[in-house]
């Protein structure tokens, strides 16, 4: 989990100054803190620097808020820890939530 976090930080090193283009649907692939995995979509809005998503995974839906800085993006969803993604080059988000011990990937469709 280390090397991934380690990851994230690198790319955000790397990002440019300028914020990413988010807004779209995605397809959302994830494993969970105690390694299940998940699949389903995310909608994700963008107005004035701040990132709304809109989760759909299963029967259940999620939803958070939060600022993108950069080619970072960090979402309060009510959990303990938010979900901090990294906007790839290809235009994927690569995040983690649960304090790092939860993975996600969100592809654009």
């Amino acid at each position: 989990m280390t090397r991934f976090l380690t990851t994230l930080v690198v790319f955000a090193c790397l990002a440019g100054p300028g914020l990413a283009d988010v807004t779209g649907d995605y397809t959302a692939k994830g494993r969970n803190a105690d390694g299940s995995v998940y699949s389903g979509t995310a909608r994700l809005t963008e107005t004035d620097g701040m990132v709304t998503v809109n989760w759909t995974v299963g029967t259940s839906s999620y939803s958070g808020t939060g600022p993108i800085n950069g080619d970072v993006v960090t979402i309060d969803w009510g959990a303990a820890s938010p979900v901090v993604y990294v906007v790839m080059p290809d235009g994927e988000l690569h995040g983690t939530w649960a304090d790092g011990a939860a993975l996600e990937k969100l592809t654009p469709r």
